[in-house]
């Protein structure tokens, strides 16, 4: 924790600021205003260090040093050793091998899925399309015949 508490931060800016504070006074008048505003500065960072410091005490329950386990990791790690037949890894190779081909087909059926989808919207997009010109082609007729009215008139 050292002879400080973990304050040596706060103790070399309060120094500082104690330094600028005593030049404010020993200083011509024409600094007063610089020196005025860098010690106001320093002391508001004595006060952020201390309490940023007791925030860090208060986090690790004023204990600042790393806590060693005593559990080796040796002890935590353990193997096992199976013993396998030839027989018994090419069952496991064979379950294994069939399960990649399963999932190997159900992604082509999936992609074949998204494929026959991503169809279907082109063509409804093309169903809208083809309802929109409709559409403008009704209004177009309706102006035609409105026109054909006002001409008649």
């Amino acid at each position: 924790m050292g002879y400080l508490g973990n304050q040596l931060a706060t103790v070399v800016v309060a120094i500082f600021a104690a330094m600028l504070t005593w030049l404010y006074f020993v200083m011509p008048d024409a600094l007063h205003q610089l020196l005025l505003v860098s010690s106001m500065v320093t002391w508001f960072l004595v006060f952020i260090c201390w309490i940023a410091q007791k925030s860090a005490d208060y986090a690790h329950k004023n204990s600042h040093s790393e806590k060693k386990s005593s559990i080796n990791i040796a002890h935590k790690s353990q193997t096992t050793h199976i013993t396998a037949t030839n027989d018994e890894l090419n069952n496991a190779k064979t379950t294994f091998t069939n399960e990649l081909n399963e999932l190997r087909d159900t992604v082509k059926i999936k992609d074949s899925e998204i494929d026959r989808l991503k169809q279907q919207i082109a063509s409804l997009e093309t169903l809208v399309q083809i309802e929109a010109l409709k559409a403008e082609l009704a209004n177009l007729k309706v102006l035609a015949s409105k026109e054909r009215a006002a001409k008649k008139k």
